[in-house]
């Protein structure tokens, strides 16, 4: 990213990785990488509690290092840094105990739920397994007791008239269980941005009233 200037991680495997079989080397190419020398991350929780670096917790990616941004153009009156001098990245990661780094979500489209945090991005992945699912997206929806649950928007393969009960039967034993989105809506266009990624700011709006019935 731009505020790294911009190298952050590097994956290399090391030598104890040798004799892993394929299937496990693999499992470690699919991560972010480790930081190379100069810069160091930690995760860190809603109240900047730092977490296990198990490769389990996830929580908001901060690095720091020489040349890491200390301050934005024409900024310099905000302190972006934390006590201890990280930056936070905007990314929700895990870290395991070699220091690779896996990206889960960005924060601002992670869904907090009953004090847990819920990846959209591992959500979506999954959903677009489904056979007549074209597109899939998943936003964070006020809830009175959870903070916030799961919705689930789906664009359909053409021709195809997938069901609810179609999605959330997909999704049984693929996810954890109370990662299982509240609803499921259909759509009939997906809004992108000038990249071609889901435009999740546009759906957040379409959506702001929306209750769950349950």
């Amino acid at each position: 990213m731009t505020e790294t200037s911009p190298l952050g991680s590097v994956n290399r495997q090391l030598a104890k990785h040798e004799n892993l079989t394929d299937s496990e080397k693999m499992a470690i190419k699919i991560k972010q990488g480790r930081p190379p020398f100069g810069i160091e991350m930690k995760i860190v929780d809603d109240e900047r509690n730092e977490l296990p670096r198990d490769g389990v917790a996830f929580g908001r990616l901060m690095v720091r290092g020489p040349w890491v941004t200390k301050a934005y153009f024409k900024q310099t009156d905000h302190n972006i840094l934390d006590d201890e001098g990280y930056f936070d990245t905007g990314d929700v990661s895990t870290l395991d105990p070699d220091g690779y780094m896996t990206i889960v979500d960005r924060s601002k489209d992670v869904i907090k739920s009953g004090g847990e945090w819920i990846s959209s991005i591992d959500l979506e992945n999954v959903a677009l397994g489904q056979a007549d699912v074209a597109e899939a997206a998943v936003i964070g929806i006020a809830h009175p007791k959870w903070q916030e649950r799961p919705l689930l928007i789906i664009l359909p393969k053409p021709g195809a008239k997938p069901t609810k009960d179609d999605i959330l039967g997909y999704l049984d034993g693929k996810i954890a269980k109370w990662w299982t989105p509240d609803d499921v809506v259909f759509i009939d266009q997906m809004p992108h941005t000038a990249t071609g990624k889901i435009q999740k700011r546009d759906l957040r709006e379409t959506f702001k009233d929306f209750k769950f019935t349950t």
